[in-house]
């Protein structure tokens, strides 16, 4: 009976010395014809599986090699060598699946991330990738924990639609048109009312749209899905596919909107701390080790662990976005011409400005609020001074910008007259705009990012790193 099968981590409390158990996993090491290394992904520590000489023939012990999957049932005692409390001591052992030694990529010696990216169907037998992706899991966990726990609805908005909520451009289009002969209208242009859907349609950018007429019903919803963008970006902070948390709530101003973004983003650090403590510590020594090799002006002055703890215990640093600018153009990097990108009043904030923000001037994460209007979307709500909307931006060390949300404009004309200006036609949104006309409120909501949130708590540098199979430019592997 497979089912019967005692998980490592559990054997590692040392709660079952005496006891005979069953446990299966992958073979890490075998030294001596005696000794395995057993890990079945539970943990990143191994359960030491002692042989003894007599109990498997020549052919077998052959066979037992990195990569290879056992069964094994014996007795758990206590393990006179170091490194571990416990070993089984197996009175039998059976071997699952063989693996080929000569041929197996993953040989017991360090491995870089460019080339587990090339093997990412194997990465997650590392280390590294079994922390990463164990936390993974564990901040959606407390995703679903903390709106759950405050009365919020998840929503499943559409992944295929027929709106671009950002007015970005960059979407993927949904098609069963022959692309070698797509039919046309008499002016040239392909002709979507003979599509599967009789219109043009995409993979989402965004669930908020569709998350807004949620709560207007059930005042507040949270949507957690995949979303998509094609934009050519090969950056450490891009993906084409990636997961985005977006509530939305009624009867919240920018205010609520920050505060519940702030009490989120902690929530999801602590739960992580609580539950994934020895995957943590990993990564925490990883990282230190990683930061050695960097020159001195480039190392972080907190180790992972020490930042995740000072982002639980401190209140979050609130600036307008006019002030933002002003700190950049005071700046030592400002004057010595440290930017790559210009600063002046009226600019999208570049990633390193925003890092400039947390790691230099503040040293914890900022929220930026009272962004110009021009360079935001048109559902944000129009400040009193005409030039800025009531938007917020959290930013984070090591990645800038984590959170980005507005309280939404609920007034239907200005609304209507910012379309216009925007040039978005009200008529196919028209379903948008009735959540204004009948029973409007004052309402807000945020997205988080989910990639760059699991970048924050384990310290990979590299977005691709954290997302199981990468989906980015002319890359589509698995």
């Amino acid at each position: 009976m497979f089912n019967k099968r005692t998980k490592i981590k559990v054997l590692l409390s040392g709660e079952q010395i005496g006891q005979e158990v069953t446990v299966m996993g992958w073979v890490r090491t075998f030294r001596n014809n005696q000794f395995i290394a057993l890990n079945d992904g539970s943990t990143n520590n191994n359960i030491q599986v002692v042989a003894e000489l007599g109990l498997l023939g020549e052919a077998d012990l052959k066979r037992i090699t990195t990569g290879a999957s056992l069964k094994v049932t014996g007795e758990v005692v206590a393990s006179l060598g170091k490194g571990q409390a416990v070993e089984v001591k197996a009175t039998a052992i059976e071997i699952l699946g063989d693996s080929d030694a000569e041929k197996y990529p993953l040989q017991p010696k360090k491995h870089s991330l460019e080339f587990l990216r090339e093997k990412a169907h194997l990465r997650f037998r590392t280390n590294t990738f079994g922390a990463v992706f164990r936390i993974r899991h564990s901040l959606a966990f407390a995703v679903h924990q903390f709106f759950n726990d405050r009365g919020f609805v998840y929503l499943h908005t559409p992944i295929i639609t027929s709106s671009d909520a950002e007015g970005a451009g960059e979407m993927f289009r949904v098609t069963t048109l022959p692309l070698e002969n797509p039919p046309t209208q008499e002016d040239g242009s392909i002709d979507f009312s003979e599509d599967f859907f009789g219109k043009s349609t995409n993979l989402t950018v965004s669930g908020q749209l569709e998350g807004e007429l949620g709560a207007m019903a059930f005042s507040e919803i949270y949507t957690f899905g995949p979303t998509f963008r094609a934009e050519n970006s090969n950056t450490t902070r891009h993906l084409a596919e990636f997961w985005m948390i977006e509530p939305e709530m009624a009867f919240h101003d920018i205010e609520d909107n920050m505060n519940l973004a702030e009490a989120f983003i902690q929530h999801l650090i602590r739960y992580a701390m609580e539950h994934n403590a020895e995957d943590l510590a990993f990564l925490d020594q990883r990282l230190a080790e990683e930061e050695k090799s960097k020159p001195q002006a480039e190392r972080s002055e907190l180790g992972l662990l020490e930042k995740l703890r000072f982002v639980v215990e401190n209140k979050f640093e609130r600036i307008t976005y006019t002030d933002a600018i002003n700190i950049l153009l005071e700046s030592p990097a400002y004057k010595k011409k440290k930017f790559k990108y210009e600063v002046s009043w009226g600019i999208d904030l570049q990633s390193e400005h925003e890092r400039y923000l947390v790691e230099k001037h503040f040293k914890k994460p900022v929220i930026v609020t009272g962004y110009p209007a021009a360079i935001k979307a048109f559902y944000m709500r129009m400040n009193d001074d005409g030039k800025t909307v009531a938007a917020m931006d959290i930013l984070a060390p090591g990645i800038g910008e984590i959170v980005g949300g507005s309280q939404r404009e609920e007034r239907l004309e200005i609304l209507e007259k910012r379309m216009s200006d925007m040039h978005i036609p009200a008529e196919e949104m028209s379903w948008y705009l009735d959540t204004r006309r009948f029973g409007t409120v004052p309402h807000a909501g945020f997205g988080l990012g989910f990639e760059r949130m699991v970048q924050f708590v384990t310290g990979m540098g590299n977005i691709r790193d954290v997302i199981p199979f990468a989906r980015t430019p002319k890359n589509c592997e698995f």
